[in-house]
């Protein structure tokens, strides 16, 4: 009962958070694109929190946690919480003042890279139970190398970067666009720490390292 309330918790705070930085500065209920975003984050999110309850609840325990213990992982968390607020405010404006037109068609593409995207983060933490929302190394964690993970190091953060920049498409506008595309640096930062720590406290990371070479994007990084 106490994960479930925790979860609920945390649920209707982001859901009101978010709808409150999207249409208080939009001025507007009628900001469709708005809605849209709410229903493609929120309804997958819900049913994604009611299979881990079920089925893993330790794994939504750790997902659930956020208190970050790295300093350099504390800033890039509040980095990215800046650009998210930044990125949503300026979204809500761009609708009440008219500053950008996206197309349909381009915005029904975002949408579906948006929950493709969101598909392929259930699936990885469907391959590892030892993600956890904090850069820690687990007493009993072992090295996952199968499926997504041997294709990239970092396939969680791989589909978070395409999840994040769909998120402004679907929202229609370029501006907030603009600022969620520093999150693309933010992520680099937090998987160079994040390496190190694990080639630390994990063992076999580094051979690990030495059979899948790239982090993010398969031959470029």
């Amino acid at each position: 009962m106490k994960l479930i309330f925790n979860a609920l918790t945390k649920y209707i705070f982001g859901l009101l958070l978010v709808g409150v930085l999207l249409f208080l500065p939009a001025g507007s209920f009628g900001y469709m694109n708005g809605w849209l975003f709410v229903g493609l984050l929120f309804l997958p999110m819900l049913l994604l929190g009611v299979v881990l309850l079920i089925r893993s609840p330790k794994l939504l325990e750790k997902r659930l946690n956020a208190n970050e213990t790295e300093k350099t992982q504390k800033r890039v968390v509040a980095v990215a919480g800046l650009l998210f607020v930044l990125g949503f405010v300026v979204a809500g404006l761009d609708f009440r003042f008219g500053w950008s037109r996206i197309p349909f068609w381009v915005v029904a593409a975002a949408s579906v890279v948006m929950l493709v995207s969101y598909g392929l983060y259930a699936e990885v933490m469907r391959e590892n139970a030892y993600l956890s929302r904090t850069i820690e190394v687990q007493d009993d964690q072992k090295i996952v190398d199968t499926g997504l993970y041997g294709i990239v190091r970092h396939p969680m953060y791989a589909v978070t970067v395409w999840l994040f920049l769909s998120i402004p498409v679907v929202l229609g506008s370029w501006w907030s666009f603009l600022c969620f595309l520093p999150y693309v640096a933010v992520i680099v930062v937090r998987i160079q720490n994040e390496e190190k720590v694990l080639e630390t406290g994990l063992c076999g990371y580094s051979e690990y390292k030495k059979r899948v070479k790239y982090r993010l994007l398969p031959l470029i990084w």
